[in-house]
């Protein structure tokens, strides 16, 4: 929308499988080099085993860098106005399609996708034939669900009704409206949308961004709802290093608005689109009921994806894997691969902090929240006693709830004479989720907190297992 007046609609879906940061909005994987839980159960080992049923394909093109953009993109200039025929777009597309085809596969682990996700860079750049030509070689290697939920990022002013016409006849269903540069290509794309039949489309939203004031935000949010998409995100701007924004701009200082500013513009989010009938089923995310998506549930369920492309970051095994950043250097990638030089499922030991921090992380996202009884099946009773310890100072502030098998919410008086017991099932604690909103702001210290217990708890049972 006009930046003089409105928010900018945008698409900057996270969290997306690439780099990680520390931060609500995307995956992480800390402490890598920490040991083994002494006792790991057959439930963790049989989710480690699960095959991946989602696949995250990175097309990197845009017309420039935008300046709060730190991902892997090709930037093709704005005068690039038909890239069909454009060499860059053609030969990544036939790189990617190798990549797809040389990836190693157990015969008894093949499993047709049930979710494919476009991101980028600015998907919508590039043709649907060649677009075409990527699903073709996912379809031939893994197979492809009939109801596959198939989402594609596409930024308004990069397609019109044809290209949307024939995006939909590839099978692509899950449309997302994306980067803005003025309210009338906004307005247009969503025309386009309505008038070609879309049903399950997505807004994104930024907040936080310069100059930025309570009143532009609070009718971001009112068009927003008046067009009436199936799901919205919304984002808060996230100022990272060596980004336009990071060389201009300083966190919280103006005219970035302060932290309690920032804070005021995630509430009159949550309240605006709820009372609209949105269900906020994730910290960022906002969807009419049966319209969730169920691609990123497979990162916040800390399932295992594919991902393919300049940058992307897979996750098999337990294990993450991530691609070179540079074309080059991926297309060097990509021909190792295809010599059997390079393992893409990953290499290496899986250390179960790492998957106990991603699984907490993961969880304290949703609204959910982190399932204590599968938790305690993984890494142990203890954990999970430290856990609840840690978290009653924010269960009595209203940040923390807990919840029992029938998500009733459990009082302090409860939760405190649930540590007498020693094991979950006498504890009838079912659930930890953080509050909306006032919980999910608190999110990184939340969760950092979660870190710590886990961290401090491991590092205990290596010790006695030395002793």
């Amino acid at each position: 929308m006009l930046k003089s007046t409105f928010t900018p609609i945008f698409w900057a879906l996270v969290p997306k499988p690439m780099s990680p940061k520390l931060s609500p909005n995307v995956i992480i994987n800390t402490f890598a080099n920490s040991t083994s839980l002494v006792r790991q159960n057959v439930s963790l080992k049989q989710h480690q085993c699960i095959t991946p049923s989602s696949a995250y394909i990175h097309l990197p093109f845009c017309r420039k860098r935008c300046h709060y953009c730190d991902f892997p993109i090709v930037a093709l200039g704005s005068a690039s106005a038909q890239i069909d025929d454009d060499p860059r777009v053609v030969n990544y597309i036939q790189w990617l399609c190798r990549e797809i085809s040389a990836t190693q596969v157990e015969l008894d682990a093949k499993a047709p996708l049930e979710t494919v996700y476009f991101g980028g860079g600015t998907p919508s750049l590039v043709p649907p034939r060649l677009v075409s030509l990527v699903l073709e070689a996912l379809k031939m290697k893994f197979g492809l669900s009939e109801d596959a939920e198939i989402s594609m990022e596409m930024d308004p002013g990069t397609f019109n009704a044809k290209t949307m016409k024939e995006v939909m006849l590839l099978g692509v269903n899950r449309k997302s409206c994306g980067r803005a540069h003025g309210v009338q290509e906004v307005h247009e794309a969503i025309d386009i949308v309505k008038l070609c039949g879309v049903e399950n489309w997505s807004i994104d939203l930024i907040a936080s961004l310069p100059h930025q004031t309570s009143d532009m935000w609070k009718e971001s949010l009112r068009l927003t709802i008046e067009a009436e998409p199936t799901h919205v995100s919304v984002y808060d701007l996230q100022i990272e290093q060596g980004t336009k924004f990071g060389n201009l701009y300083t966190p919280g200082e103006f005219p970035l608005p302060s932290e309690t500013q920032s804070a005021d513009f995630y509430k009159m989010a949550s309240r605006m689109l709820c009372d609209a009938n949105y269900n906020h089923y994730e910290i960022s995310s906002y969807g009419k009921s049966g319209y969730e998506c169920k691609h990123n549930f497979t990162y916040w369920k800390n399932k295992p994806f594919y991902a393919f492309g300049l940058g992307s970051a897979s996750y098999i095994g337990g294990l993450r894997f991530s691609r070179p950043k540079k074309v080059n250097d991926y297309m060097k990638f990509v021909e190792n691969l295809e010599n059997g030089l390079v393992n893409s499922s990953g290499d290496g030991q899986i250390h179960a902090k790492d998957t106990a921090t991603d699984i907490v992380m993961l969880s304290l996202r949703t609204a959910r929240g982190l399932d204590m009884k599968c938790f305690e099946e993984s890494f142990g009773s203890s954990i999970v006693s430290s856990l609840i310890e840690a978290y009653i100072p924010y269960v009595e502030s209203g940040h923390v709830v807990c919840l029992d098998e029938e998500r009733r919410t459990m009082g302090i008086a409860e939760l405190n004479n649930s540590l007498l017991h020693k094991t979950n099932t006498e504890r009838k604690l079912a659930y930890i989720r953080l509050s909306d909103p006032e919980g999910f702001l608190l999110s990184n210290e939340l969760i950092s907190l979660a870190f710590g217990v886990i961290d401090n708890c491991m590092d205990c049972l290596q010790h006695l297992e030395v002793v």
